[in-house]
């Protein structure tokens, strides 16, 4: 599939916006099997949830809803398997890690969170986890550095955060894979008012300010310093409810390798809020497991 051309959707973007208008560690006991009937009574977003936040507070429990037999790693800057897990933690810096989970959804075996970290430095952060039979088996990520506030006064990680219409979760994916192939990859992107609220736009990307026009002023400024955005693969669509994530790759900026993570949040059948993190892809020289980050 074709990426966007900046130039065109940028055009697209003005001339509708125009016609618009401005519109927890258990306690420990001797019974093994109640351990592991507590273990297993929690749902998989607790777990993925436990596991992050153990980060901070250091809990051991959580490290047992990984599977320490079958663990596949995505973040390139980690070894594979649990081993890596663990080397991270090992070389934590003094004080350790920080780990606030500010949005948690399920989507089949997947559960994708939306984390504040502070990992090596202050991060914003989406993880997806993968389970099977109730045990973790396969981890993405994507990071970026906190940033000031955007122009609209909106941070990475602020924002709704209540799960609604969990009965539209699949028409809600189906809204976003349009969106994405039709406006990100530059399809259709004539058809951005199909997909996103002229009324309502809330824009947590750093750079980029609310509604339409601030759209619009982002992409004007890519195409004037010969900047690109480009959307090249959808890898995931996950949802719950009135929330949607993707996770895409392509170019960024002077064409760096990039992925995508977008949340996108979804009312009466249109986007009305959206957060992203871009997270550079190092060359294959550089990862630390063979696993790719997709």
């Amino acid at each position: 599939m074709k990426s966007v051309t900046l130039f065109s959707l940028l055009l697209t973007v003005i001339v509708l916006f125009s016609s618009c208008g401005t519109n927890k560690t258990n306690s420990q006991s001797d019974n093994s099997q109640t351990k592991t009937e507590k273990k297993m009574g929690l749902t998989n977003k607790q777990k993925a949830v436990a596991l992050l936040e153990s980060l901070q507070t250091g809990a051991k429990e959580p490290v047992a809803y990984i599977n320490a037999e079958k663990y596949t790693q995505h973040n390139l800057a980690v070894g594979d398997g649990l081993e890596g897990f663990g080397a991270v933690l090992a070389n934590a810096p003094e004080g350790g890690f920080k780990a606030k989970v500010i949005r948690a959804f399920e989507d089949g075996d997947f559960v994708f969170t939306h984390t504040e970290y502070d990992f090596f430095g202050p991060k914003a952060g989406f993880d997806i986890f993968r389970f099977e039979n109730g045990l973790i088996v396969e981890h993405w990520d994507n990071l970026a550095d906190i940033t000031p506030p955007n122009p609209s006064g909106r941070t990475q990680l602020d924002g709704a955060t209540d799960i609604t219409d969990t009965d539209k979760t699949t028409a809600n994916k189906e809204l976003v894979k349009g969106f994405v192939n039709d406006i990100l990859m530059g399809g259709a992107p004539d058809k951005i008012t199909d997909y996103v609220s002229t009324e309502t736009y809330h824009q947590h990307n750093s750079a980029v300010a609310d509604g339409l026009d601030g759209l619009g002023a982002a992409l004007k400024y890519f195409a004037e310093n010969g900047l690109v955005m480009e959307y090249d693969k959808v890898h995931k669509v996950l949802g719950e409810g009135n929330f949607v994530l993707t996770a895409s790759e392509g170019k960024f900026g002077k064409g760096d390798h990039v992925a995508y993570y977008d949340l996108f949040r979804i009312e009466g059948g249109k986007i009305v809020e959206h957060w992203d993190v871009i997270q550079n892809i190092p060359a294959k020289s550089e990862w630390k497991n063979q696993n790719g980050k997709f």
